[in-house]
């Protein structure tokens, strides 16, 4: 079971797209990306918005695109998802270091 599968077993959920835990099928956008990362660091829309210096509803417009994007339900999921990926580049950069 991998760790994205794990957090939605231990939450109870479960994704509706196959694809969310391939990184090279989803497209996030750049603002996507960075609302994405503050909401793994377990930022509310507001302070989002604050962060990004846009409106509430826009950071909570983001959010539901992300949510979307990745076919997930929660803020957790996109939290493991963020994290899940910067572990995985993290390994490919070290892979290549290595060659």
């Amino acid at each position: 079971m991998s760790e994205m599968e794990a957090v939605a077993y231990a939450l109870d959920e479960h994704r509706s797209a196959p694809a969310a835990a391939s990184t090279e099928a989803i497209r996030l956008t750049r603002r996507e990306w960075q609302v994405a990362e503050l909401v793994a660091r377990g930022l509310t829309n507001r302070a989002i918005a604050e962060n990004l210096f846009i409106s509430v509803r826009t950071a909570q417009g983001h959010v539901e695109h992300v949510l979307t994007k990745l076919g997930f339900t929660s803020r957790a999921q996109i939290a493991a998802w963020v994290v899940s990926n910067a572990q995985e580049s993290e390994s490919r950069f070290s892979d290549h270091e290595q060659r």
